[in-house]
């Protein structure tokens, strides 16, 4: 095969121009601290690094999850707290006005008006919202759970929040569980007593159902405590496999700076080498001087 000069010069222009072009993906790389500034570069990788992405925004999700549903339960932990110091002090009037052989009928009464009052604020313990959305109804709109008629407007559906692939939790409280409904509702409970205080009528056997509304409130506020206690847990696994995503993206996608400047110096001496020996190789001919 016969070489001419143009072979010559045009394959020397070939391997410049391929050492120039390694030359600038590596001043790329060493600007961007990117391995991967475009698909072509590392298919392979690119594949790796769409999945780990995918996971970390699936996490990221998990981790909106599981603040909100923290919110939720911290919400509902203050209201049961409220309502169970609540029903202490209704306990304790209970009590006081049991003893009515030695109450008069004004000491009655006021212990009665305390009573409703406890009741009002009771209702209101009962409606506490989150982010507008009431924590003792479940999914229900109706913006409260009591009515002013204490018609319960609770939802059968609980809320719940998605902390991972393969678990839910429960983040709201069935407030028919809490405060009951209807004629055996805590508030009829404590209307009864206030009546009873007025008529004159031993409110002593009421004690019975005081009690029974303050268990159920503690056994709700104890099955609150667990699920709160379970976000919080899968809060730090969250947290966790964050870290843990992120390293798998750093390898994939980072450039190790002090490995890729030693290649940048590396190709740019041989880049200067490459054009030196290529001008000792195309020297002048004969035919440059004929023209």
């Amino acid at each position: 095969m016969r070489v001419t000069q143009h072979t010559v010069m045009r394959a020397a222009q070939q391997n410049l121009q391929h050492s120039k072009t390694e030359l600038a993906k590596l001043q790329e790389r060493a600007a961007s601290l990117d391995k991967i500034s475009r698909p072509s570069d590392d298919p392979i990788g690119t594949s790796d690094s769409m999945q780990v992405r995918a996971a970390q925004q699936q996490n990221d999700q998990y981790a909106r999850n599981l603040t909100n549903g923290a919110g939720w339960l911290s919400s509902v932990d203050s209201a049961l707290s409220t309502a169970t110091d609540l029903m202490h002090q209704v306990r304790d009037l209970t009590v006081q006005g049991a003893n009515s052989g030695s109450l008069s009928p004004a000491a009655k009464e006021a212990i009665a008006v305390e009573l409703e009052g406890l009741r009002d604020e009771l209702l209101n313990t009962a409606n506490t919202q989150y982010l507008g959305r009431t924590i003792f109804a479940g999914t229900s709109d109706q913006g409260v759970a009591f009515n002013a008629d204490l018609t319960f407007n609770g939802s059968g559906a609980g809320v719940e929040r998605r902390v991972d692939a393969h678990t839910t939790v429960r983040v709201d409280v069935d407030g028919s569980a809490v405060f009951g409904v209807g004629a055996t509702s805590v508030f009829a409970v404590i209307d009864n007593i206030v009546d009873d205080l007025r008529t004159g009528t031993n409110i002593g056997p009421r004690l019975t159902d005081l009690d029974t509304h303050l268990n159920a409130l503690l056994g709700q506020h104890g099955a609150a405590g667990a699920r709160h206690a379970q976000i919080l847990r899968a809060e730090e696994t969250n947290m966790e496999r964050s870290g843990s995503l992120e390293a798998q993206r750093s390898g994939i996608e980072d450039v190790d700076l002090g490995e890729v400047v030693l290649q940048l110096k590396l190709q740019e001496v041989t880049y200067q080498s490459a054009l030196a020996v290529t001008a000792r190789v195309l020297q002048p001919t004969l035919m440059d001087f004929l023209r």
